[in-house]
């Protein structure tokens, strides 16, 4: 992966062609704080993956290792490995930008671009690709088609040229989804994608979480064990950085293997 745009395609051949993403010994510091110790694990692909655990256990943080979004903090640092389609994504040469158009991340509070409309918010994404440039009718159709992804389409059809801060929070998040969207990506990252919502938006957001598992492979971050076991295929605890079990999601809540999930999922901590 350089950068000029060569982010690897699917091999759907390769031994391996069922895991969207592989850490390797991961670790991430913030200074000297080790937040995340020694991950080794798979996502696998056209799956949910959820990441669960108390406050501060490292669950945030290796979800932004995964698009090289952690190195944008300042004293943050990783050692390890992170295979996306079987190259490792903090290799010399690799382009996190380019990265990022494969690999899209939404945050835990709706970020759109408050001086946007709804379709430039859309469309943002497409315009950080260095050297591409889309016609017209190449954004319309992405305008088109990536609010219809994020079942937001029937909610702003006729209001595209409004400003993104006009329409409801929940809607604001979906239009972030949305803006991910845009780009394709093969790896949807969702950071607490549904904390700051209402009920109602809530239970649309993980209605598209689960709907999108057909087209990519999504990793969420929840703090909601409810959440985690209505959307997810897997789940994936984590506890004072280390990553303690992962296992389907009926098994992590029915018959954990570890003593500390058990503990977590019984609420006697976290």
């Amino acid at each position: 992966m350089a950068a000029a745009e060569t982010v690897p395609m699917p091999d759907t051949s390769a031994p391996d062609a069922m895991v969207a993403m592989r850490c390797l010994a991961l670790n991430a510091w913030f200074g000297t704080t080790h937040a995340v110790r020694d991950v080794t694990l798979d996502f696998p692909a056209h799956e949910v993956t959820a990441i669960i655990g108390p406050s501060g256990c490292g669950k945030s943080t290796l979800l932004r290792c995964l698009n090289r979004m952690h190195e944008t903090v300042p004293l943050a640092r990783v050692e390890g490995r992170v295979l996306f389609h079987g190259q490792d994504i903090y290799a010399d040469g690799v382009d996190p930008i380019a990265l990022r158009r494969h690999v899209g991340m939404v945050f835990q509070r709706p970020t759109p671009f408050p001086t946007m409309s709804i379709r430039d918010n859309v469309a943002a994404g497409l315009r950080a690709q260095p050297g591409v440039k889309l016609s017209a009718a190449a954004q319309d159709e992405v305008v088109g088609r990536a609010p219809r992804e994020a079942a937001l389409w029937d909610e702003v059809e006729g209001r595209l040229k409004e400003s993104a801060t006009g329409i409801s929070g929940g809607q604001q998040q979906r239009l972030c989804i949305a803006r991910a969207l845009a780009t394709s990506p093969h790896v949807l990252l969702l950071d607490e994608p549904t904390a700051a919502l209402d009920p109602i938006s809530t239970q649309k957001v993980e209605e598209l979480v689960y709907e999108l598992r057909k087209v990519m492979s999504v990793i969420i971050v929840t703090h909601n064990m409810q959440q985690a076991a209505r959307v997810s295929d897997r789940t994936v605890f984590m506890l004072m950085g280390e990553m303690i079990e992962m296992a389907p999601t009926r098994k992590i809540f029915t018959t954990p293997t570890d003593p500390r999930t058990e503990s977590y999922i019984t609420g006697r901590f976290g």
